[in-house]
Protein backbone atom coordinates (compact mmCIF):
# COMPACT_ATOMS: atom_id res chain seq x y z
CA UNK A 1 0.00 0.00 0.00
CA UNK A 2 1.56 3.64 -1.00
CA UNK A 3 0.39 7.04 0.48
CA UNK A 4 -1.51 8.92 -2.54
CA UNK A 5 -1.34 12.87 -2.13
CA UNK A 6 -4.56 14.09 -0.70
CA UNK A 7 -6.88 15.83 -2.97
CA UNK A 8 -7.85 19.19 -2.00
CA UNK A 9 -10.88 21.23 -3.18
CA UNK A 10 -10.06 23.90 -6.10
CA UNK A 11 -12.14 26.48 -4.27
CA UNK A 12 -9.66 26.63 -1.72
CA UNK A 13 -6.55 29.17 -2.27
CA UNK A 14 -3.50 27.74 -1.05
CA UNK A 15 -1.67 29.66 1.73
CA UNK A 16 0.77 32.22 1.00
CA UNK A 17 4.44 31.24 1.61
CA UNK A 18 5.56 32.17 4.76
CA UNK A 19 7.88 35.05 4.01
CA UNK A 20 7.34 39.09 4.17
CA UNK A 21 6.53 39.61 0.62
CA UNK A 22 4.47 36.91 0.21
CA UNK A 23 2.10 38.09 3.22
CA UNK A 24 2.25 41.72 2.15
CA UNK A 25 1.02 40.58 -1.05
CA UNK A 26 -1.63 38.23 0.15
CA UNK A 27 -3.19 41.10 2.24
CA UNK A 28 -6.72 42.29 0.08
CA UNK A 29 -7.39 45.60 2.59
CA UNK A 30 -5.55 48.77 2.63
CA UNK A 31 -6.03 48.34 6.71
CA UNK A 32 -4.20 45.54 6.83
CA UNK A 33 -1.36 46.28 4.35
CA UNK A 34 -0.90 49.93 6.27
CA UNK A 35 -0.77 48.00 10.11
CA UNK A 36 1.49 45.76 8.46
CA UNK A 37 3.78 48.41 7.37
CA UNK A 38 3.53 50.29 10.47
CA UNK A 39 4.42 46.75 12.45
CA UNK A 40 7.09 45.74 10.27
CA UNK A 41 8.90 49.06 10.43
CA UNK A 42 8.63 48.95 14.60
CA UNK A 43 9.71 45.06 14.76
CA UNK A 44 12.51 46.00 12.84
CA UNK A 45 13.78 48.46 15.15
CA UNK A 46 13.00 46.22 17.86
CA UNK A 47 15.41 43.79 16.03
CA UNK A 48 18.10 46.35 15.37
CA UNK A 49 18.29 46.97 19.34
CA UNK A 50 17.57 43.59 21.01
CA UNK A 51 19.35 41.98 18.15
CA UNK A 52 16.60 39.02 19.35
CA UNK A 53 15.00 37.93 15.97
CA UNK A 54 12.10 35.83 17.81
CA UNK A 55 10.02 39.31 17.71
CA UNK A 56 10.32 38.88 13.90
CA UNK A 57 9.43 35.44 13.63
CA UNK A 58 6.07 35.85 16.11
CA UNK A 59 4.98 39.21 13.43
CA UNK A 60 6.18 36.83 10.44
CA UNK A 61 3.77 33.89 12.16
CA UNK A 62 0.54 36.50 13.16
CA UNK A 63 0.83 38.13 9.79
CA UNK A 64 0.66 35.10 7.89
CA UNK A 65 -2.29 33.66 9.73
CA UNK A 66 -4.04 37.27 8.94
CA UNK A 67 -2.78 36.69 5.07
CA UNK A 68 -4.10 33.30 4.89
CA UNK A 69 -7.51 34.53 5.98
CA UNK A 70 -7.35 37.14 3.20
CA UNK A 71 -6.63 34.56 0.45
CA UNK A 72 -9.07 32.40 1.64
CA UNK A 73 -11.84 34.66 2.31
CA UNK A 74 -11.37 38.46 0.89
CA UNK A 75 -14.84 39.53 1.37
CA UNK A 76 -14.82 38.24 4.54
CA UNK A 77 -11.83 40.21 5.81
CA UNK A 78 -13.36 43.72 4.41
CA UNK A 79 -16.45 43.29 5.82
CA UNK A 80 -14.43 42.45 9.14
CA UNK A 81 -12.77 45.79 8.76
CA UNK A 82 -16.20 47.52 7.36
CA UNK A 83 -17.68 46.30 10.35
CA UNK A 84 -15.25 47.21 12.75
CA UNK A 85 -15.26 50.93 11.50
CA UNK A 86 -18.17 51.02 12.35
CA UNK A 87 -18.37 50.18 16.12
CA UNK A 88 -15.34 52.52 16.28
CA UNK A 89 -17.60 54.84 14.65
CA UNK A 90 -20.11 54.82 17.57
CA UNK A 91 -22.62 52.96 14.72
CA UNK A 92 -24.82 50.60 17.32
CA UNK A 93 -24.58 47.09 16.84
CA UNK A 94 -27.18 44.78 15.61
CA UNK A 95 -27.67 42.03 18.16
CA UNK A 96 -27.07 38.44 16.56
CA UNK A 97 -27.46 35.31 18.71
CA UNK A 98 -26.24 34.07 21.70
CA UNK A 99 -22.87 32.15 21.41
CA UNK A 100 -24.61 29.88 24.02
CA UNK A 101 -27.43 29.24 21.57
CA UNK A 102 -25.50 28.84 18.66
CA UNK A 103 -22.82 26.68 20.22
CA UNK A 104 -25.92 24.33 21.76
CA UNK A 105 -27.29 23.74 18.56
CA UNK A 106 -23.88 22.50 17.43
CA UNK A 107 -23.94 20.13 20.33
CA UNK A 108 -21.86 22.00 21.93
CA UNK A 109 -21.97 22.54 25.81
CA UNK A 110 -20.06 24.96 27.59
Amino acid sequence: MTAQPQEFPASIPPAPEKTLRAIRAALVTPQDREAFDAGLRAVLDEVRVSLDLSVLNAFVHRWWISACDSAKNPEGRRQMHTRAEQIIAGEPSRQGRPWREVLAERGIEL
